[in-house]
């Protein structure tokens, strides 16, 4: 078995203003590395054998406060682990995207979840069958993390609308190529839910439809 934790990176500027990122290279701000290194602390009641991350800058610097706290280094940098890209939304707060595009509007060149899924899931797989049998941290975005959930729980309701925050850490595992939710909201992170922390759905009337 191999286990995955799969941690949303630490807040930026444009999470604080409700404005969406997406693929747009939005830095860490003074609260998201405060974030990173609360959620390292919480991270270092367990041993991990390797931290990977997203190659977005915002997720890049979680990861590297993560894996000091460790006592080790980012591994890899990997493309598929980035945001989801949404397009001509990219930039907007919440205000001019319900606006503009309300509930049912087709966004140019927003990336469908389906497509995000058809990255991440087999990054995920890859990462697990190099490092079978570890247990790795891997820091995403929420949006990725939201695909990946819908993804290896398609039926859940339970989580439809429940938050994942800046650097909330969620636990998966790899058994026979199968890919399991463990924790939604790992128990080693609950204290980690920070009522200031930026909820990446509540963005909803941009993120689209659920799978």
């Amino acid at each position: 078995m191999t286990e995955l934790y799969l941690v949303r990176h630490g807040e930026t500027d444009w999470n604080a203003a409700r404005r969406i990122q997406g693929s747009t290279d939005i830095p860490l701000n003074d609260t998201g590395r405060r974030q990173a290194a609360r959620t390292a602390d919480l991270l270092a009641r367990r041993d991990f054998d390797a931290v990977v991350s997203s190659p977005l800058s915002r997720a890049s610097e979680t990861a590297d406060i993560i894996a000091a706290r460790l006592g080790m280094q980012v591994v890899a940098r990997v493309e598929a682990m980035v945001e989801r890209r949404y397009g001509a939304a990219e930039g907007l707060d919440y205000r001019t995207i319900d606006a503009r595009y309300p509930p049912g509007t087709s966004v140019p060149g927003r990336e469908p979840r389906e497509e995000v899924a058809r990255r991440a899931m087999p990054a995920l797989l890859e990462l697990a069958a190099e490092h079978r049998g570890r247990r790795l941290c891997v820091v995403t975005h929420g949006g990725v993390i939201r695909a990946v959930l819908n993804t290896v729980e398609p039926g859940e309701q339970h989580f439809h609308g429940v938050p994942i925050t800046n650097g909330s850490i969620h636990s998966f595992r790899v058994d026979d190529e199968r890919l399991s939710l463990v924790e939604f909201d790992d128990p080693i992170e609950v204290l980690s839910i920070d009522p200031d922390a930026d909820d990446y759905d509540v963005l909803d009337s941009v993120a689209g439809p659920a799978l």
